[in-house]
């Protein structure tokens, strides 16, 4: 695949906790964020429900006229454990389901403060962006810090080479929503070369080509 160029951001994927947090400044940014969509008339999609910072920048983005999708996996839905979707909702079968029609709809993400679920998300869209699978860019919303700590693992896991520089450039960094927005779409993918090597559209396909294995996963 060639490099990406910056691009006009149509739509945007947020992960966050369904859980509000205990500082408000993560209600704020949440608010914040959807209306910032809104205003920029950006498309939002998360996962679905209505609870927490995820109900706060659905509700917030869809009132103020943007476009809202939520996916969720059917258990999720029928249990009503995060509460009625805001806009538009999409059942999937499972959680794998929700996180590629994520991919599908999504033209960039941007992850705010969360817990397990916020973290497995963003860190497998980021490793499907290292494996070079899509070259949509990547944000950490970073609200008072919060992301200091993981931001610092990056840094680390780099410098001991577990992580490739062209890996840890995938994790865009913003203190607030609109220089995040800003941010992603100035982005410009620069894929991992030997990452270039993989060949997706062959799916399982036994005639796959051959790689360097140097590749850091």
């Amino acid at each position: 695949m060639e490099e990406s160029s910056a691009h006009q951001i149509k739509s945007i994927c947020v992960f966050c906790g369904s859980n509000p947090g205990k500082n408000a400044k993560f209600v704020e940014a949440a608010n914040n964020l959807g209306k910032v969509l809104a205003k920029r008339k950006i498309h939002l999609v998360y996962g679905g429900g209505s609870l927490g910072l995820m109900g706060c920048v659905s509700t917030a983005a869809h009132v103020g006229g943007s476009q809202v999708l939520g996916i969720i996996p059917t258990a999720l839905a029928e249990g009503n454990f995060v509460g009625k979707t805001v806009g538009e909702e999409l059942r999937v079968p499972t959680m794998q389901d929700r996180i590629s029609k994520m991919l599908d709809n999504s033209d960039a993400f941007i992850a705010l403060p969360g817990g397990i679920g916020t973290l497995e998300e963003i860190f497998q869209i980021a490793s499907w962006a290292q494996l070079n699978i899509h070259h949509k860019p990547i944000g950490l919303l970073n609200v008072d810090g919060f992301f200091n700590k993981l931001l610092s693992f990056l840094d680390q896991a780099e410098e001991e080479n577990f992580i490739p520089h062209s890996a840890r450039q995938i994790f865009i960094s913003a203190s607030t929503a609109e220089e995040m927005v800003d941010k992603l779409e100035d982005f410009v993918y620069k894929p991992d070369p030997v990452a270039t090597q993989l060949d997706w559209s062959k799916g399982n396909s036994s005639k796959k080509r051959k790689m360097d294995l140097s590749l850091h996963l």
